[in-house]
């Protein structure tokens, strides 16, 4: 019997990020990063069994020619003919899917209509879901919703305090992100502490260059801390996270810059790298901050601060915490940052064991708190590519 494989694709606005794997065992057997696709000088990166070859996109330096080397990769590694089906990260499903679908023309047409919802990420996912039909002829395709997971927040919770009639007529609420990241950790997270998820309060931080929280009750997104689009809530690597929205209108008065400007600003210049003025990378900033480097020493501090809030604030919506789990790429790696946030949430009944701490990073389960904390910390690594695996198998029975 014939292995069958599943590649999963999250394609950026320039960027192509792709793995193959195994559904019944999970290994990833290729992996793939193609990048400055639109420009000139577009390539992608393969890495296999840890070895790593870079293959320039001259011919056709898009998302089509990002997938077409793909192809090709694979059938020289004699996979090609085990593809049985391709998954699809799209980041906003809008109030239309709270679940993955199976790609047809009617989906295709709602991602279109989320557009407006996620005008960077949208047309980047439909170019490589088009590229994937193209190439990959007559295989089936599946789309994994950021934003499912989270259509279960009650109305109090993804309501924007504004004139309804531009919710109604405009679809302008909370949607939230990481939905599918959440949903993997919140299922491992009870796996690891041998609960019942369906009886736990998570308070979850998904924490990479871009950050947010949520709050799963009982399995359930209960509240988030991103809402239209990816900008609100957390401090994040560029963006500023939750602002006074009357900055718009002080800066386009006293710096003569427009909404494009502004936006562009608090989305790519900002947050770690704005108040540090030095990097968006967490690593850089901390290693600068331990050499007393004024403005990563003030990052690091927002950053921690502002995640230590808005935990105790998500406890409100899971009504009480039973867990708080660290995962993404700063979540799994910074001991640093995960003990500044516990060090500041040391009155829910969180207490920072230092050992456990540092013992817990680079894709380690574990458990970061002393035994009599009355709260877990926890961390988890996130898998959103397994997750989307699954989802494709499932929706294409395999």
């Amino acid at each position: 019997m014939t292995q069958k494989l599943i590649l999963v694709l999250n394609c950026g606005s320039s960027s192509l990020k792709g793995a193959v794997l195994d559904n019944n065992s999970g290994d990833v057997l290729l992996s793939c990063l193609g990048e400055k696709l639109g420009l000139p000088d577009a390539y992608i990166t393969f890495k296999v069994n840890g070895e790593k070859q870079k293959v320039e996109l001259k011919e056709q330096p898009n998302h089509t020619g990002a997938v077409g080397a793909l192809l090709d990769e694979l059938k020289k590694l004699g996979l090609d003919s085990q593809i049985a089906a391709i998954g699809h990260r799209v980041v906003s499903g809008g109030e239309k899917y709270s679940e993955s679908m199976l790609v047809t023309d009617e989906v295709i047409q709602a991602i279109e209509a989320c557009i407006p919802l996620a005008p960077l990420h949208n047309p980047a996912n439909l170019l490589g879901i088009r590229a994937a039909q193209d190439i990959f002829k007559g295989l089936p395709n599946v789309v994994v919703f950021d934003t499912a997971f989270h259509q279960s927040m009650p109305a109090h919770a993804y309501t924007y305090a504004i004139p309804r009639k531009y919710y109604r007529e405009l679809g302008l609420r909370r949607y939230g992100m990481h939905g599918t990241s959440y949903r993997y950790v919140a299922d491992e997270a009870a796996r690891f502490l041998g609960k019942d998820k369906n009886n736990l309060k998570l308070v979850i931080a998904h924490l990479g260059n871009g950050a947010s929280i949520a709050a799963v009750r009982n399995g359930k997104s209960m509240d988030t801390s991103m809402g239209l689009t990816p900008l609100e809530g957390l401090v994040m690597g560029t963006r500023s996270g939750d602002i006074d929205p009357s900055v718009f209108s002080f800066l386009a008065n006293n710096a003569g810059l427009n909404i494009q400007q502004i936006t562009d600003i608090l989305n790519k210049e900002s947050g770690l790298l704005g108040v540090s003025e030095l990097s968006n990378d967490c690593r850089t900033i901390e290693e600068e901050a331990l050499k007393g480097h004024e403005g990563a020493v003030l990052a690091l501090e927002m950053f921690s601060y502002r995640l230590a809030k808005y935990v105790a604030a998500m406890g409100v919506a899971a009504g009480g915490i039973d867990a708080v789990v660290f995962t993404g790429g700063i979540g799994e790696n910074s001991d640093i940052i995960r003990a500044k946030v516990l060090n500041y949430c040391e009155f829910l009944g969180l207490k920072v064991d230092e050992e456990r701490n540092i013992a817990a990073r680079f894709g380690k389960d574990g458990v970061i708190t002393t035994d009599d904390s009355r709260v877990i910390g926890v961390v988890i690594p996130t898998n959103e590519e397994l997750m989307i695996a699954n989802d494709t198998a499932r929706l294409t029975g395999l």
